[in-house]
């Protein structure tokens, strides 16, 4: 199922068609830009079926794939965005309740970044919506101009042990991405030579990616059953206890036998009778 990322408040769009260029190019994503005008932003992915787009905190670097946007410990509360041409800069949170960057979520196609595992590694690379990769040069200087992965578009996320969901961003060079304020501007260099408030990111990312919520939905789906479904697999009609035994079973993961003990029942009820 395709799904599109639409930004809070804004109205759905139609649903458009990949091309078969633009899915031999990138057969498992791709960025569109739908509406301008509204900054919405369209992604077709390898994803779960799932109707949920709200915005979550990663917390752990397993976490971080698909739609995220990176919330920055700045004044006021930014992201790291790119423009068409691949300049990297900060760009401030709108979408953000009382300046708390777990709330973050984003408002500008440009903040939004597509992150994929790199084959092979534990880095992670981030797509901006033009479709070039962020990347850190020997300078610190970060761009997003480059179509393909190499190890300078490769990056750890490092959680930060004493601030569960937060992260340090490591480039390959070991240094890690860090806000620089000054009295007039804030900006993101990738030459921080050490860990501090300055380095300390959160991740914010779609509710849908996020394994551990994606498991918790599946076990939930997995444990609602109807009485008439139960009713179909025993073969007969069922009490009010059983259908409730039965469905507990089904939580804790004893269903099979369950189902089996209700059947002997039956049949034992029916020569009994």
């Amino acid at each position: 199922m395709v799904k599109a990322l639409a930004f809070k408040g804004e109205k759905k769009s139609k649903k458009r068609k990949r091309t078969g260029a633009a899915a031999e190019d990138d057969p498992s994503q791709e960025l569109t830009l739908t509406n301008p005008t509204s900054q919405q932003l369209s992604t077709t992915t390898a994803a779960p079926d799932d109707d949920d787009d709200s915005w979550v905190t990663a917390e752990i670097a397993s976490d971080i794939t698909g739609p995220v946007i990176f919330a920055l410990p700045s004044s006021p509360a930014s992201s790291i965005a790119c423009d068409a041409n691949g300049k990297v800069f900060t760009h401030d949170l709108e979408n953000i309740v009382e300046g708390d960057l777990a709330t973050a979520e984003p408002h500008d196609v440009r903040q939004v970044w597509i992150a994929n595992r790199v084959a092979g590694t534990e880095g992670i690379s981030f797509k901006g919506h033009h479709g070039r990769y962020l990347s850190c040069d020997k300078f610190g200087i970060l761009t997003a101009t480059t179509e393909a992965i190499s190890p300078t578009e490769s990056f750890l996320c490092i959680p930060t042990p004493s601030l569960p969901g937060f992260f340090n961003i490591e480039t390959a060079r070991s240094t890690f991405l860090t806000v620089d304020e000054d009295t007039r501007t804030t900006s993101i260099r990738g030459d921080g030579e050490s860990v501090g408030f300055n380095t300390t990111f959160r991740i914010r990312m779609q509710a849908r990616f996020k394994p551990r919520l994606k498991a918790s939905k599946a076990e939930k789906a997995r444990e609602k059953i109807s009485r008439k479904e139960l009713e179909e697999v025993v073969g007969r009609r069922l009490e009010d206890g059983e259908v409730k035994m039965l469905k507990r079973a089904r939580r804790e993961g004893t269903y099979h036998e369950a189902i089996l003990d209700v059947r002997v029942k039956g049949k034992h009820d029916k020569f009994a009778s």
